[in-house]
């Protein structure tokens, strides 16, 4: 029996242990990621869009608020041309992805858990230098990211089997079932640049529709692992497509595409009913 199959037999969903520190090695084990981590400062990240990589000249650069001269790593940024390309490259891929079945969709957020339970302290690691969280901070916001990925999983498994069959007249057989909406602009915020991307994200993806996730610009490297752990466990090109930039160039752009069919959103109150507004 595969992992996943077993994940699906599970009766109940368990949230993910965060790390006892209190045991030999831990310490020690996170330490040596946040080493390794800091040889990777100053490293250059891409856009994806439909699985292309593209670097570009115009650049977010994230840095350590905890020491200002570290430069985590430099991101690369969307211009108005490129996200439009990412909305038609999601709306393409969305004709296919919303046909494949709910356990499959499932199964790649299971892989996803799983490669994030193995690099546990890597992701730690990252979230302490870039966004200044404490070893219990970003150890638990590590967790929670596993936990959106572990219960959107289930939950997707239990919405497909979760049909209302309707009133019906005689020879009828009437029965409302979920279907996708199709392109969903993904935008989290800085202070929970993992779990809250994650959780956005996923629950987008396992439903059947397609993604554009724009990284908070002060955390943009923490996403940028998801997405690539996304990568690694075989979703398929095109289903999350990585578009840092700036709001004032392509926030409102995206948000009043037609192409696009839902935001999530977390942030401030004004900037969500200025979405609201845009998205009416």
């Amino acid at each position: 029996m595969t992992k996943t199959l077993q994940y699906l037999k599970l009766d109940t969903f368990k949230n993910e242990p965060n790390t006892d520190f209190s045991l030999d090695g831990e310490v020690k084990a996170l330490k040596e990621a946040i080493s390794a981590a800091r040889g990777n400062l100053g490293k250059e990240y891409p856009v994806i869009i439909g699985g292309e990589k593209i670097y570009t000249e115009d650049k977010i650069t994230s840095i350590n608020p905890g020491k200002n001269e570290e430069i985590v790593g430099t991101m690369s940024k969307i211009d108005r041309e490129m996200a439009e390309k990412a909305l038609h490259t999601a709306t393409e891929t969305f004709e296919t992805w919303k046909l494949v079945k709910p356990e499959k969709r499932a199964s790649y957020l299971f892989k996803i858990a799983d490669l994030m339970r193995e690099r546990r302290h890597e992701l730690s690691a990252i979230l302490i230098i870039e966004a200044g969280k404490n070893y219990e901070e970003a150890d638990g916001e590590v967790s929670e990211a596993i936990d959106f990925l572990d219960f959107y999983a289930r939950s997707m498994i239990q919405l497909n089997e979760d049909t209302h069959y309707l009133k019906s007249l005689p020879d009828e057989r009437n029965k409302l079932t979920y279907i996708p909406l199709g392109v969903g602009f993904i935008v989290p915020p800085w202070n929970f640049p993992l779990a809250i991307c994650v959780g956005l994200t996923a629950s987008a993806v396992v439903t059947g529709n397609t993604t554009l996730v724009k990284p908070a610009s002060l955390t943009p490297v923490i996403a940028y692992k998801f997405v690539e752990l996304a990568e690694e466990a075989g979703l398929p090109s095109g289903v999350i497509n990585f578009i840092p930039g700036d709001s004032s160039v392509m926030g409102d752009f995206i948000t009043g595409h037609p192409l696009t069919r839902f935001i999530s959103f977390t942030g401030s109150k004004d900037v969500g009913l200025h979405i609201n507004e845009l998205a009416g």
